[in-house]
């Protein structure tokens, strides 16, 4: 299978998923790499709340600007989004939904499981975030090409 057959064709919640499968069979596997700390328990109770704060607020703005949120079908967007936290980041969505695998890592308190948060960041990249960025380039033309100039696609 050629890469560019799985651009676009995963929901981002299911490679979430699959994510979080890794980071717990990581868990599972390696206990001995398991670590208790304070300071990564507050660093994860942090990263939860900020991945809900950013995942429901740019959910909201999609929804405020009735514009598509469905990952897939990207060609069907309406609104290029570029303010609130869209001015600071192309892809909270996926940011929180990293945030939240980062967050869930540093609870289990095994490090190793950020091999699951680099899959996700890699395959989101690779196979939504790339593709999407060439569909939106062909909806919003120069509009969209000035934006990925002025904002990050992460952070």
């Amino acid at each position: 299978m050629k890469c560019a057959a799985l651009e676009l064709r995963f929901p981002p919640p299911i490679i979430f998923v699959i994510s979080l499968l890794v980071i717990g069979l990581i868990n599972w596997w390696f206990p001995a790499f398991r670590t208790e700390s304070t300071l990564m328990l507050v660093v994860s109770g942090v990263c939860f709340l900020a991945s809900g704060i950013i995942g429901l607020s740019s959910l909201a703005m999609f929804y405020r600007e009735k514009t598509t949120v469905n990952p897939i079908k990207v060609n069907s967007a309406t609104t290029l989004v570029d303010s609130g936290l869209y001015a600071f980041s192309r892809n909270p969505m996926y940011l929180a939904l990293a945030l939240l695998l980062l967050s869930i890592c540093l609870w289990l308190g095994n490090l190793l499981g950020l091999a699951g948060v680099v899959l996700f960041i890699a395959f989101i990249t690779r196979f939504q975030i790339i593709p999407e960025e060439r569909a939106l380039t062909e909806v919003f033309g120069e509009n969209y090409q000035r934006y990925c100039q002025r904002v990050r696609r992460w952070l």
